[in-house]
């Protein structure tokens, strides 16, 4: 018995279906020669009548008809640039909602921005204040003048000095972070403000990080507005708005 042949290309045995059937071999006979030459696997039972039945409709041609329909991958340039005006007109759509929009693939849709685009998706920073810059330029005279105090006062127990923040003044001591009280305020809403997974937006690495600052939300007519204050040793103190007021 023959050794099988062991390399072969599609178009090779398709030529050998169309030989043998063009002699009037019947398709199962084809299929037993066909195993018999070639390794397991050259072609199926189903495929050999499958080209049969091609071949008796008169299809001559040995090559793959070209398939209709969409095409493999929707990532092309057209595609890239649709997804790209999406996010840059609404930062904080999601992959869902462009694919829903653009009736593509969300796997592509997650190919274009991230490996395509090169977007990522980042909330933006809480900061407690959104300070002006003379707000930070008086934050900086008033801690040199809380430094040079510190320098005068060391040492000497006797000495009043005008209170920084007040104009006040008090008796300085070996310590003058005695004398200092700290404080600061806070939002207490009434409503559910919006989450931080909900601020999130795309951006470039390159991009700028975003801030976001608490009177971003929108506020209820009713939110209060707490103050704590407290000194290094003592009680703390916490005060709100007056009756009937939603702030100070």
């Amino acid at each position: 018995m023959a050794t099988p042949i062991k390399e072969w290309s599609k178009l090779e045995v398709r030529a050998v279906v169309l030989f043998l059937f063009s002699k009037g071999t019947k398709p199962s006979e084809i299929h037993k020669q066909i195993a018999e030459t070639y390794v397991e696997g050259a072609m199926s039972r189903s495929r050999v009548y499958q080209w049969c039945t091609w071949f008796g409709e008169g299809q001559t041609s040995l090559c793959d008809e070209p398939k209709s329909g969409r095409p493999k991958t929707s990532t092309n340039e057209e595609n890239t640039t649709r997804v790209d005006e999406l996010i840059r007109c609404d930062r904080r759509m999601k992959i869902r909602e462009i694919a829903l929009k653009l009736e593509i693939p969300k796997s592509t849709v997650h190919e274009i921005v991230h490996d395509t685009l090169g977007y990522r998706k980042v909330s933006a920073r809480w900061v407690p204040k959104m300070l002006t810059e003379d707000h930070k330029l008086q934050r900086v005279e008033i801690s040199q003048r809380l430094l040079q105090r510190c320098e005068q006062d060391n040492g000497d127990e006797d000495t009043t000095h005008t209170d920084v923040g007040t104009g006040g003044d008090f008796q300085a001591n070996n310590n003058l972070f005695d004398n200092l009280i700290t404080g600061d305020e806070t939002w207490v809403h009434l409503n559910t403000p919006e989450t931080k997974r909900d601020s999130m937006t795309w951006k470039h690495p390159s991009s700028p990080v975003n801030q976001k600052f608490l009177r971003f939300f929108a506020f209820h007519k009713k939110d209060l507005v707490c103050c704590i204050a407290r000194p290094r040793e003592g009680h703390l103190s916490l005060s709100g708005p007056p009756s009937g007021q939603g702030s100070f």
